[in-house]
């Protein structure tokens, strides 16, 4: 009587320090929500305390809409934000159809890891070395292009270059969603009624595989429409897209803009919503309206999957050494294809400055990203045990999207007038939180496919058994999802690694990054320096992601060894009962 009240006690206390587990979870990660929305609201109808307004009104909405340029950057952000998700989209989707379960295939998933590492400001300064009218393609061809990518008045350079960097991220979401559609049964019962690959690609996976994917489109497209620094080194200028100019008001000197601001971070997110909604509309007429395409199996668009891919790598792989070159070039005259002289003069000029922003960033990564893992496996878990118990209240997947979803401009200044009335002078406190609120969506995302895989049987078993829920977790399931774990993290470096918004407002200016100083660097300055910070805020996540690759095969190397080795032993003992039943 004494044992099973001891044991009743202790999964009475362990079930109280979940929940509260959890509860800390939801505030730690989704507090942040209300002072950004609510700051925003109130800022961009003019209560800002902060410069002595008090009143409400609409006279920033009438200022924002009167500036001359609002509906040039306006038409400007939405082709650009819906263009970059639609064709990374309809490029994912034909790589995946291409390339599935073909020699391709392990090459590509090989070489996800090196492409998502590479951060999204690296990628657009190597962006701008590659397609400059002077740039290294204009060099191997021996004059000046006449056309322009970087800067341009349309924003193609931008579709182009945050269409090639979410191509790889849509496939690493797609690889374990694939898994659940059980694609080779379904290709092999689509040629038995007579279509073809493609047909039974375009027809029957689409359909499964574009509500699977919905909230990974939401996060490109709210990141296209709100990106600051990729826009401000490769976007277009006359005018800038509303992301940019909303932040150039936030930064100008004269506070009498910032209820502009404001007023232009709110219509960013109206823009956000509407967009989200196109996307959701388009899902429906793909998958719902248009179902007379789907059953007739006559006819498929051709999409050449394999060509998009060689593209892709051909073009984010040809980044790393021509920023390599250009941060030891002493002398590179155009159009040589080489630096005529080298020197490591800028390496040991900055170096010093260097080991401080290389610790800021990998401290501030490091501890983000490892409290929002422990918090997404927390979530995780409750929504497994809400779904078992239905006295427990599961965590909306809308809710954690939401730092995806919602512009990170307009939530960020609502989220900095509030640490003003708080305690602001705690910028590391504040500017790693923000980067915990940023980063979480990403590793629950990335642990999503794992988790939903996982056989709850097992977990069963093991209780009946005897054993405690936490002793289940620890010695049963964390050892077969360890590998995804390990992917998970890296995942979340790299995010935090790749934050400069967050850094910037909430820091005050006072932290620097890699981030922050790539893009402080690459307006103007020489190319050298920028080259050096560009390549290390790309080594520096590609190299977590190598530490997540080889713990992640190792530890599955284990546990399958470990497997293995429960199965050689359980064999005899199955044999040798058998054998005492036969007379």
């Amino acid at each position: 009587m004494n044992a099973k009240f001891c044991t009743l006690k202790k999964q009475s206390v362990a079930s109280f320090t979940f929940n509260l587990l959890v509860l800390l979870t939801v505030l730690i990660s989704f507090l942040p929500l209300i002072p950004g929305l609510m700051g925003l609201l109130l800022a961009a109808f003019g209560y800002i305390p902060a410069i002595d307004q008090y009143t409400l009104s609409i006279t920033a909405f009438k200022q924002l809409f009167a500036w001359p340029g609002l509906s040039q950057s306006v038409v400007l952000t939405l082709f650009i934000s819906m263009a970059s998700t639609l064709v990374a989209a309809l490029f994912s989707f034909a790589i995946l159809q291409s390339c599935w379960h073909s020699r391709w295939w392990k090459q590509l998933e090989t070489l996800l890891a090196p492409i998502m590492a590479l951060p999204h400001v690296a990628f657009a300064i190597g962006f701008a070395f590659l397609f400059t009218p002077s740039g290294f393609i204009a060099r191997i061809l021996g004059d000046q292009i006449n056309w322009q990518l970087v800067h341009d008045q349309y924003g193609l350079g931008l579709i182009a270059a945050l269409t090639l960097k979410e191509i790889p991220f849509l496939l690493f979401m797609s690889i374990p969603l694939l898994k659940q559609l059980n694609i080779n049964t379904t290709l092999i019962t689509a040629r038995s009624l007579g279509y073809n690959n493609a047909q039974a690609w375009q027809k029957i996976i689409l359909p499964q595989w574009l509500p699977k994917i919905r909230f990974s489109l939401f996060a490109v497209m709210a990141y296209s429409i709100s990106v600051v620094d990729v826009a401000l080194i490769i976007g277009p200028t006359r005018p800038p897209t509303l992301a940019v100019l909303v932040w150039q008001w936030l930064n100008d000197a004269d506070l009498a803009t910032l209820p502009k601001a404001s007023a232009g971070a709110l219509l960013l997110s109206l823009m956000c919503l509407a967009i989200l909604l196109s996307i959701r509309f388009t899902e429906w007429l793909i998958t719902i309206k248009c179902r007379t395409w789907l059953s007739s199996g006559r006819y498929s668009l051709p999409i050449g999957g394999k060509s998009i891919i060689i593209t892709t790598y051909l073009i984010t792989l040809a980044i790393l050494p021509i920023l390599l070159m250009w941060s030891v070039a002493q002398r590179w005259r155009f159009p040589d294809i080489v630096p005529s002289r080298w020197s490591l003069r800028f390496w040991q000029q900055e170096w010093g400055y260097l080991l401080d922003i290389m610790a800021n960033s990998i401290m501030i990564a490091l501890v983000s990203a490892t409290i929002a893992l422990v918090f997404a496996i927390i979530i995780h878990e409750h929504s497994i045990k809400a779904t078992l118990n239905k006295r427990f209240l599961k965590v909306p997947r809308l809710l954690i999207a939401i730092p995806m979803l919602a512009p990170q401009l307009s939530l960020l200044f609502g989220i900095q007038v509030a640490t003003l009335y708080i305690a602001h002078q705690y910028y590391y406190l504040w500017v790693t939180w923000a980067h915990i609120f940023f980063v979480f969506p990403y590793i629950f995302l990335a642990l999503d496919g794992p988790w939903r895989s996982y056989d709850q049987r097992l977990d069963k078993i093991a209780l009946s058994l005897g054993l405690s829920p936490f002793k289940v977790w620890w010695q049963i399931k964390r050892p077969l999802l360890l590998p995804a774990i390990w992917i998970a993290w890296a995942v979340g470096i790299s995010v935090s690694l790749a934050q400069y918004l967050p850094t910037v407002m909430l820091g005050a200016g006072r932290i620097s990054t890699l981030t922050t100083e790539a893009v402080a660097l690459s307006s103007g300055q020489d190319r050298r320096i920028s080259a050096i910070y560009a390549l290390l805020q790309s080594l520096t996540p590609f190299l977590f992601y190598i530490i997540a690759i080889v713990a992640s095969r190792k530890s599955g190397s284990l546990e399958q060894q470990r497997s293995t080795s429960t199965s050689r032993i359980s064999t005899p003992n199955v044999s040798v009962s058998q054998q005492s039943n036969h007379p």
